[in-house]
């Protein structure tokens, strides 16, 4: 197996683009590029400036910034079978982009040559052999992506081969293997890369070249056939930031490189691998940019990646933590997590509650509050998503712990008429330290009215809640065989501008469940507040622990 580093070439700007539902803007095709360039990686894919307007601005825009570490590339196609290399457009637009690198991509399969360019085969070699020789005519370093390379070797080996024959003998000197429609078992993908490499490496007085790979994710094999490949002897990965990507994705960067780094007693130390500790910060920062929702379940990088529910897996990780993680959590940036639910023990309550800064010791009884959780989420509610309400439970059942409020009771009412739009009203009455107050407010909807008479209310005893936001609201039916009938639950994420939180309420009444979850939303906010109770008057009461506002104590 050869020594060489793996260069690792980031196509995020490009090929991550072209999946569903992933837009970046110019400003953040910039932004993630200088992200990208400062955690390290060699080589950067901006994008096709001969497909679209955006990407000529974003290679102009390039050129006047300082890229640290990283070469920047420009991506397009071979020439058109009636251009020839100096007039086609495509070409004329990469030489323009003035990048230092230019990846070329080419036909391998049969099929695409003559059904798809409508040329013949003997056509697409001369258009891959003098597009390539246009790029490094140019003074630029040649990359030949092998478009549907293995789809084309099985359909015809020969021809394959003689494509890639075609771009090294122009001057491309890295030559990837495309698994384009991503549909290739990692053991099919393995015995071609090493038939291709012994064929095409055997001529006589060729020239040497680097061997890439790039897959797709459609038989969710990219990782393990990127891996595979490496360890046959590419060291030339192509991948994305997420795995994003057409159809069901690219190979996923974030996990080849943490599994380069870790997982081959670094003798396949990848190149461009910049501090493994800030990886997922740059994964969930490239989402955060992408305005996609990171993916909980993400090896390595995810939320749950380190999260443990079950009782037997909590009890095992409190006392060794590998016992069931097969790396460090802090290795790659990320937290190891103990979920609280109806599947856990003790060991998962009293740890979870810890690391919330929450000590039980003394104050309740783990196994009694594993009982009750339990119990609690086979009436339907669940405390894994909503770990506010788990605060709240604990406080809750310690001594000594008075409620900052209390709902008497409210009301709600819908009134739909002809020829008028939708009314909802809501009237909550609401008691704080033995004062009740008891107000109304409408809503585009019940719980809209039901959270605005119930801030209203709150609002006299508490203002800083006016800088309480709920940022989400969903719902979820427990059991739809009882049709409306049906016990729901109901889960609010909020925000106060420096925290996020979520709380839970469940019911067979929607709006009681939704009434639970925000009076949780409230008490949470008033608890990390620092005071229990702040009177109209300003007059500072002592919070549960015996100290005011900030941990000092009451002012009378």
């Amino acid at each position: 197996m050869s020594d060489q580093p793996v260069i690792l070439y980031d196509t995020t700007l490009r090929d991550g683009t072209q999946g569903e539902n992933i837009t970046l803007s110019l400003a953040d095709k910039l932004r993630v590029a200088r992200m990208l360039d400062e955690y390290g990686f060699p080589f950067i894919e901006g994008g096709w400036p001969g497909s679209n307007p955006k990407d000529i601005e974003f290679f102009a825009a390039a050129k006047t910034i300082r890229w640290e570490q990283a070469k920047l590339a420009a991506f397009g196609s071979t020439r058109h079978k009636d251009q020839t290399a100096a007039t086609d457009p495509n070409l004329r637009e990469l030489i323009a982009a003035e990048t230092p690198v230019v990846t070329i991509f080419g036909k391998s399969w049969l099929l695409h040559v003559t059904e798809v360019l409508g040329a013949t085969p003997a056509q697409n070699l001369d258009m891959i052999a003098e597009s390539v020789g246009f790029i490094v005519g140019h003074g630029r370093e040649a990359v030949y992506d092998a478009e549907h390379f293995f789809d084309g070797y099985r359909a015809d080996r020969d021809y394959a081969l003689a494509t890639l024959r075609a771009a090294r003998d122009a001057g491309a000197r890295s030559l990837v293997l495309c698994d384009t429609n991503g549909g290739t078992l990692t053991g099919q993908l393995v015995n071609i890369l090493r038939d291709v490499r012994t064929s095409v490496e055997g001529d006589p007085g060729a020239p040497g070249v680097i061997w890439g790979i790039h897959t797709h994710n459609d038989a969710e094999l990219a990782v393990a056939n990127s891996i595979a490949a490496v360890q046959a002897g590419v060291r030339h990965v192509q991948a994305t930031i997420n795995g994003y990507g057409e159809r069901c994705g690219n190979a996923n960067m974030v996990s080849i490189l943490a599994n380069l780094a870790l997982k081959t007693d670094n003798v396949l130390e990848p190149v461009g691998g910049g501090d493994l500790a800030a990886l997922t910060d740059l994964s969930r920062s490239v989402a955060e940019i992408a305005n996609i929702n990171p993916n909980d379940y993400q090896p390595y990088v995810g939320r749950s990646a380190f999260a443990h529910k079950g009782g037997v897996h909590g009890a095992a990780v409190a006392k060794v933590q590998r016992s069931y993680q097969h790396v460090d959590p802090g290795a790659v940036g990320n937290a190891g997590r103990l979920v609280v639910s109806e599947l856990g023990g003790k060991a998962n309550t009293s740890i979870r509650a810890r690391q919330l800064g929450l000590e039980l010791d003394g104050v309740l009884d783990a196994k009694e509050l594993s009982q009750l959780i339990k119990r609690l989420e086979n009436e339907g509610q669940a405390f894994e998503g909503a770990e506010a309400s788990f605060e709240l439970l604990i406080r809750r059942n310690s001594p000594g712990y008075v409620a900052p409020f209390q709902i008497v009771d409210y009301t709600c009412l819908v009134e739909q008429r002809a020829g008028r739009e939708l009314l909802a009203e809501a009237t909550v009455k609401v008691q704080v330290d033995g004062e009740v107050l008891h107000t109304a407010a409408d809503g585009n909807g019940p719980v809209n009215a039901l959270d605005g008479a119930l801030r209203k209310a709150l609002r006299a005893f508490y203002p800083w809640l006016d800088n309480v936001h709920l940022v989400d609201y969903k719902v979820r039916i427990l059991d739809g065989a009882t049709a409306t009938a049906a016990r729901t639950r109901v889960v609010i994420d909020s925000q106060d501008g420096s925290r996020t939180w979520s709380t839970m309420g469940s019911d067979t009444n929607i709006i009681a469940a939704s009434a639970l979850a925000l009076a949780d939303s409230l008490e949470y906010a008033i608890w990390k507040s620092g005071s229990e109770v702040r009177r109209r008057d300003e007059r500072h009461f002592t919070t549960s622990n015996g100290h005011g506002a900030n941990g000092q104590e009451p002012t009378p």
